[in-house]
């Protein structure tokens, strides 16, 4: 349905300006210097709840202590919208993970960060830090999995971390459940902003930037329910096809780095820039791969009616402020990408996954998570399109009057 004359967003927008994350100061800041290799890493908690927070852990080449704070924010506003008894935080290290001493790096972090890990940092993967990894690395220090600072209160640890590991492992459509949720949730609230604008499923463009974990799978399923996925970005280029790419096909040429293997990428699939899928004709654009991707710079090629934020911290306050002026919609973070966080702790709190059966968890975790995103994308939506209101600001007024008084039982 991408018809690029018709008006784009409200008729009668609002909006002045578009409200950051309010700056608050966080509970706690560390930085890290390895030993080893120099490397700088950064522990933010923003808020602790029933003495817990939660928040992955990102290795990128730059990452910055002002990153790391943004994110911990970020955090702390999805543990709050989706009504979970815990707080926000967030790890970061200035590394490259695709260097052959990344594991000792993120190993060295842990084991420095041990007194926040043991009793109140729940982390869990980010940006160049599989699951995977943070678990062979939370093994490797004798703590079992990453989630252990929420699993040794529970009534029965063992159980829980069976539990925990079951649900990560089940096998659904797309690969393991606990790799595709958080794709799933971005996939829906993809999904949800095109029911907000009336477009039918199959006539409504999409372009994702990023086909790793969350970007891959949000592609994945928005292939699987019939929306025209038209691009595809890793770091090596954008695939491009305004006919629909066949995403699985695409997604299986993936190398051990996440990118796609060019020479095997069917014939009619045009290849551009890396950069050019901000720019292309679609209804929904997903940056799916890294912080700050749009900026004001790059905001003047969005061409989107809607973005759909699956990477944390996409959109710079300063680049969705324009984006606004222009009509176009940012469904926040906080939002979009927290199927992830919220489900990991749907799994710890025994909300999904009692009884065992794989297919039932993964029929209660897609149910639950598909209705959540389905409600507070609605809600969002409806505010921008009746008045122009920022789906950011909606969202954190949610959030910032979210129930927080509940209590953190684990079975």
């Amino acid at each position: 349905m991408t018809t690029m004359q018709e008006p784009l967003g409200p008729t009668t927008p609002v909006v002045d300006t578009v409200a950051a994350a309010p700056r608050t100061e966080p509970y706690l800041r560390l930085t890290w210097t390895d030993p080893v290799t120099e490397a700088r890493g950064h522990l933010v908690v923003q808020v602790l709840r029933s003495g817990i927070a939660t928040g992955g852990t990102r290795m990128r080449a730059g990452c910055t202590l002002g990153e790391v704070e943004d994110l911990a924010r970020g955090m702390a506003n999805k543990t709050a919208a989706f009504d979970l008894p815990v707080g926000g935080a967030k790890g970061g290290i200035d590394f490259d993970p695709k260097d052959p001493r990344a594991f000792g790096v993120l190993q060295r972090f842990c084991e420095a960060m041990r007194p926040y890990i043991d009793s109140h940092w729940v982390t869990a993967e980010d940006l160049g830090v599989p699951q995977h990894l943070i678990d062979d690395v939370f093994a490797s220090l004798g703590l079992g999995q990453s989630y252990h600072a929420a699993i040794r209160r529970s009534a029965d640890p063992s159980a829980t971390l069976a539990r925990v590991r079951k649900g990560l492992d089940a096998q659904v459509p797309g690969g393991l459940l606990g790799d595709v949720i958080g794709g799933y949730g971005v996939a829906h609230a993809c999904l949800g902003a095109a029911a907000a604008h009336g477009w039918a499923v199959p006539e409504t463009a999409v372009a994702v930037q990023g086909v790793g974990t969350m970007g891959g799978s949000a592609a994945w399923y928005l292939h699987e329910a019939g929306m025209r996925v038209v691009a595809l970005a890793d770091a090596a280029g954008t695939l491009y096809d305004p006919q629909g790419l066949d995403v699985p096909a695409l997604l299986d040429l993936r190398d051990t780095y996440g990118e796609i293997d060019r020479s095997r990428v069917p014939a009619g699939v045009t290849h551009l820039p890396r950069g050019a899928v901000l720019g292309l004709p679609a209804d929904i654009l997903v940056p799916a791969a890294i912080s700050y991707a749009i900026t004001p710079d790059t905001s003047y090629d969005v061409t989107a009616r809607v973005v759909v934020e699956a990477a944390n911290a996409a959109t710079t306050p300063e680049a969705e402020a324009m984006l606004a002026a222009r009509g176009i919609a940012v469904v926040p973070d906080f939002v979009a990408n927290a199927g992830a966080a919220a489900w990991a702790w749907w799994l710890l709190l025994g909300r999904v996954g009692m009884s065992g059966d794989d297919r039932v968890t993964a029929e209660e975790s897609f149910t639950m998570l598909r209705t959540q995103m389905a409600e507070k994308v609605q809600l969002l939506l409806t505010a921008w399109l009746a008045d122009g209101t920022p789906p950011r600001v909606t969202a954190q007024t949610f959030a910032a009057t979210a129930p927080t008084t509940g209590e953190l039982v684990i079975p």
